[in-house]
């Protein structure tokens, strides 16, 4: 088969139509239409129906679709791939991360520019669970670094670091005086945390969960900064992780630790198992792992 023509036919299906999949792909109508008809005839059955409301696959057609995404998947990562392996001296190196790595991310980077100083290195805030996967499978992503444990075949995930969890609220908030505070004294406080699909919701939710405590949530948001923002107008409290607050010197906010072990995360490093992993990026996966050799 043609991969050009699997190419032709999945465009098709995404689109449920020949005159949308025709002007997507650049060519004419007619031409799309011959290429699904030859296509159609070297599987021996047909592929497509249009009825008078809509375009549908056929049970055929489903087949060819699902093997066709796997199988133009794995070309575009061919392609990728043979693009990278000579990258040793320029290219992109393209690092998926999460906020908290924000005060030692750069010095990693200040050494390996050392060693690779025509290597652009282009960071991209990659935060829910469902995201970190598709950034490295579609490998929109050389490597993450992430709180999540990707359990899964095709995903080496290595622990970096443990961090807490700490929670931040105003100083002049009632519970700022106080020489420890439970989760339980945060019961009936404004609670402001990460919206549903992140890490450090789940995290915080199992701790609150663990004392029996339901949060009363008032704010969701999407960046600690958001949130660190929230408590300085003392809107409400939160919690996030130490490492995000570290070398803050903001006087109107008091952190404190909280005595849960469920308010402790580990920081990870993953990348594709079987992807093949240019010079540069074996380099770069060094320096971070020199930087933390007690857990890598």
């Amino acid at each position: 088969m043609d991969i050009k023509h699997l190419h032709y036919f999945v465009t098709v299906c995404d689109q449920l139509s020949y005159s949308k999949a025709a002007q997507k792909l650049h060519i004419s109508q007619p031409s799309l239409s011959n290429a699904i008809k030859n296509l159609e005839q070297e599987v021996g059955s047909p592929l497509l129906e249009r009825n008078t409301r809509k375009m549908e696959m056929t049970d055929a057609g489903k087949i060819l679709y699902q093997k066709s995404l796997l199988l133009l998947s794995q070309m575009n990562m061919l392609k990728k791939e043979m693009e990278e392996v000579k990258l040793t001296g320029s290219g992109d190196l393209i690092i998926g991360i999460i906020e908290s790595v924000k005060h030692w991310i750069p010095k990693v980077i200040r050494g390996y520019q050392g060693r690779f100083p025509s290597i652009n290195i282009k960071l991209i805030e990659v935060l829910s669970g469902k995201a970190v996967k598709e950034s490295l499978r579609k490998y929109h992503t050389h490597l993450l670094i992430t709180n999540q444990f990707i359990d899964e075949e095709d995903i080496e995930s290595r622990p970096l670091y443990d961090e807490r969890l700490m929670l931040v609220l105003h100083k002049d908030h009632p519970l700022a005086e106080k020489e420890s505070v439970r989760l339980k004294d945060l019961a009936n406080e404004p609670f402001i945390i990460s919206t549903e699909g992140f890490q450090t919701r789940e995290d915080i939710l199992t701790a609150f969960s663990f004392e029996q405590v339901n949060p009363q949530i008032k704010f969701e948001i999407e960046r600690f900064e958001t949130a660190l923002t929230l408590v300085r107008e003392n809107l409400g409290v939160t919690i996030i992780p130490e490492n995000y607050l570290f070398g803050s010197t903001d006087a109107s906010l008091v952190r404190k630790t909280i005595d849960s072990p469920a308010l402790e995360r580990t920081v990870y490093l993953a990348y594709m198992k079987n992807r093949y992993l240019a010079p540069a990026m074996q380099a770069f996966l060094e320096e971070v792992r020199g930087k933390f050799p007690s857990k890598t």
